[in-house]
């Protein structure tokens, strides 16, 4: 008995598995690492951290009563525009994401619908 068809068909599951792993589990860590780093390049631009640490600080060492206000008002909306920002992105991520995770399952259905409508 020829084992050429069990070895075939052992390379085929492996190459599967492989496939699957390699877009779920890699791709995930990938996907998570840029995420992360874009994140890291916004705060950057926005400084969310360090405005929060340093939100009852006056502006610029100003500590006058229009410093502290001005700092206040200037610091809050900073915090709810990068605040906004970063929470529209998030979601937009999320939503890269779980298309990511579906596209494969996405093109089996559309091949196997396809076939349907083919086949007698």
């Amino acid at each position: 008995m020829s084992f050429a068809p069990l070895y075939l068909l052992n390379r085929l599951l492996f190459r599967i598995s492989d496939f699957f792993h390699h877009w779920y589990v890699d791709g995930s860590r990938a996907l998570l690492h840029r995420f992360v780093s874009f994140f890291e390049n916004l705060d950057q631009t926005f400084a969310l951290y360090i405005t929060l640490r340093y939100f009852w600080k006056p502006l610029y060492g100003d500590y006058t009563i229009v410093g502290r206000i001005l700092g206040f008002i200037f610091r809050s909306l900073r915090l709810l525009l990068g605040g906004a920002i970063y929470l529209c992105l998030a979601f937009l991520m999320l939503a890269i994401y779980l298309a990511w995770l579906a596209l494969p399952f996405a093109i089996l259905v559309l091949i196997y619908r396809n076939y349907l409508a083919h086949s007698p």
